[in-house]
């Protein structure tokens, strides 16, 4: 079955890195777009990026341009969510998602908390 695995989640300051990772089982992964979104406490989930099956073209939230890449290693699985200059409004959890056949598959999501 498909399944999407986040990692790499943690408490940093503000001003910080890291790197999210986004392993993937159960479909052929590089077929298809991959996105990251986010949901911060008592808000909406959102986009934060995403990547086409291929790497060549990715979007990103306005919030995020010039601080967060995505990129992806189609012989690993996985998708990779770099993050610099973290802010303290970038708290949330981190989910990866595909829609395969017009069904989403969600993971279960990695907590990023930022304190200043």
């Amino acid at each position: 079955q498909v399944q999407l695995v986040e990692s790499g989640g943690g408490l940093v300051q503000a001003g910080a890195s890291l790197r999210l990772s986004c392993t993937a089982s159960g479909f052929t992964f590089s077929n298809y777009r991959i996105t990251w979104y986010r949901q911060a406490p008592g808000k909406e989930r959102e986009l934060v990026a995403a990547i086409t099956s291929g790497g060549r073209n990715t979007n990103y939230a306005d919030s995020v341009k010039g601080r967060f890449t995505i990129s992806r290693d189609n012989a690993k699985s996985t998708v990779y969510l770099q993050m610099t200059s973290l802010k303290v409004e970038d708290t949330a959890v981190y989910y990866c998602n595909t829609q395969i056949l017009y069904r989403n598959y969600w993971g279960q999501g990695t907590q990023v908390t930022v304190s200043s």
